[in-house]
C-alpha cells in the first residue's frame, strides 16, 4: 500500500491535463501577428503512430517505423526564463502563451534531410550543429515539443534542435508501458541518429531527460556493440538530465561502452521527487539521477550535482530547464563545445562558476 499510494495520488492529479496544441493557431490573434514572439523551428523523429485528434499530431501508440516531421514553436514576448507558459485552454494566446504551429510531415528521409539542411544553412558556419533531445516519461507530443522549445529558448542554443519523441503513454499511471515503449524505441533511435549523421551538421549533442536517459544509454550500448557509436567522430556531448536508470544497470552500460567516448555528463539532484517514486517502484534500487556524484564519476562520467539549486520553476525533476542560471550555463556549454577532432574539456565541465553546483569529474 505504501508503494501504491504515491502513484495513485499522482494519477488523480494527472486526470486534468493541459490540451494538445500542435497546429492550433488563434484565429483572432494569429501567431504570425505577434511580431515580438520568438520562433524556433523544431524537427521531429518519432516512434509514435499518427493521430487524427486535433492538436495531437502523434498518439501514444507504438509505430513500427520511424516518423519524421517538423513544427514551429512560438515563444511569447512575456516569457520568463525557466517557466513554460502553456495554454490551459484553446486556442493559445501567442502574446502570453507558447504555441506550436505549421506542422509538416515528411514522407521520406530525403525530404526530411533537405529541410534540416536548409535550416542548418541559415546558421553561421560555426553554429551548424544539431541537438538531439530525447524526452522522458509521461509525455505527450505537445509536452515534449514545448519542453524542447522552452529549453532552446532559455539556453540560447544556436544550432538546430531535433526532438526524438517515443511512444510515452502520457499518463503517470503508465510507467511500465513507458518503460517498454522506451525499449521498443531503441533501434529507431539509432536509425534517427544515423539520419542526422547524413546531414551537413558539423557536430552533434545528445540531451536526454529522465526515462529518455535510459532509452539513450540502451541505444548507445547497442550501437557500441555493433561498432557504430560515434564512428564519424562528430558527437560532442551526451548529457543525461535526471536519468531514470538503475545504478547497477548504468554501471553495466558504461562497461559495455568502454572508454571510446569521454564526454558523458550526468545532471543529478538528491531531492528529485520523481526519482524517489521511481526508486520505490524499482524495489529500492537507487536511480542515477539521484545517486552519489563520486560513485558516478568513478564510472568515467562527469557528475554535476544540482541538489542545492532551489529556484527551478519546473520542479526538482527538471532543474535543467526550470532554473534560469542552470539552463543558460548548459546552453553556453553546448554552444562553446570544441569542434571536430577535439578532445575533452567543454564548458559543461566548468559549470560550477558562482552557482551552488558541485562538479565531480572522472578521477577526482
Amino acid at each position: 500500500m505504501k508503494l501504491l499510494l504515491p502513484i495513485l495520488l499522482l494519477s488523480v492529479f494527472a486526470c486534468v491535463r493541459a490540451p494538445e496544441i500542435v497546429g492550433i493557431d488563434n484565429p483572432t490573434i494569429p501567431t504570425s501577428s505577434v511580431i515580438e514572439a520568438t520562433k524556433h523551428k523544431l524537427f521531429i523523429a518519432t516512434t509514435r503512430e499518427d493521430s487524427e485528434v486535433v492538436g495531437a499530431l502523434f498518439s501514444e501508440l507504438r509505430a513500427d517505423e520511424l516518423g519524421l516531421a517538423s513544427v514551429e514553436v512560438s515563444v511569447p514576448p512575456t516569457h520568463v526564463a525557466g517557466a513554460l507558459e502553456r495554454p490551459k485552454s484553446l486556442p493559445p494566446d501567442p502574446r502570453t502563451e507558447f504555441a506550436i504551429i505549421d506542422p509538416a510531415i515528411y514522407r521520406s528521409k530525403t525530404a526530411f534531410l533537405s529541410s534540416l539542411n536548409t535550416e542548418l544553412r541559415s546558421r553561421a558556419p560555426a553554429e551548424r550543429e544539431v541537438l538531439l533531445f530525447v524526452h522522458g516519461y509521461n509525455m505527450t507530443t505537445s509536452d515534449a515539443i514545448l519542453q524542447v522549445g522552452q529549453f532552446v529558448q532559455d539556453s540560447g542554443f544556436k544550432g538546430v534542435p531535433v526532438l526524438f519523441t517515443w511512444a510515452s503513454g502520457g499518463r503517470l499511471s503508465r510507467y511500465v508501458y513507458d518503460l517498454n515503449s522506451a525499449l521498443v524505441a531503441r533501434p529507431l533511435l539509432i536509425d534517427a541518429a544515423e539520419i542526422l549523421t547524413q546531414s551537413t551538421a558539423t557536430k552533434y549533442h545528445v540531451f536526454a531527460h529522465s526515462m529518455g536517459g535510459f532509452l539513450t544509454m540502451e541505444a548507445i550500448v547497442d550501437a557500441a556493440q555493433k561498432g557504430q557509436f560515434n564512428r564519424m567522430g562528430r558527437l560532442q556531448n551526451v548529457v543525461l538530465a535526471s536519468p531514470d536508470i538503475d545504478v547497477d544497470l548504468f554501471r553495466s552500460q558504461m562497461r559495455e561502452i568502454g572508454n571510446t567516448f569521454d564526454r558523458f555528463f550526468i545532471l543529478l539532484s538528491k531531492d528529485d521527487s520523481a526519482l524517489r517514486v521511481s526508486r520505490r517502484i524499482a524495489g529500492g534500487v537507487p536511480r542515477v539521477g539521484a545517486a552519489d556524484a563520486e560513485e558516478l564519476s568513478a564510472l568515467g562520467v562527469t557528475a554535476i550535482d544540482l541538489s542545492r539549486i532551489q529556484n527551478s520553476r519546473t520542479g526538482s525533476h527538471s532543474k535543467f530547464a526550470g532554473s534560469p542560471e542552470i539552463v543558460q550555463e548548459i546552453g553556453r556549454g553546448l554552444n562553446e563545445a570544441p569542434g571536430y577532432g577535439s578532445r575533452r574539456q567543454t564548458v559543461l565541465e566548468q559549470l560550477i562558476g558562482d552557482l551552488p553546483v558541485r562538479v565531480v569529474t572522472a578521477g577526482d
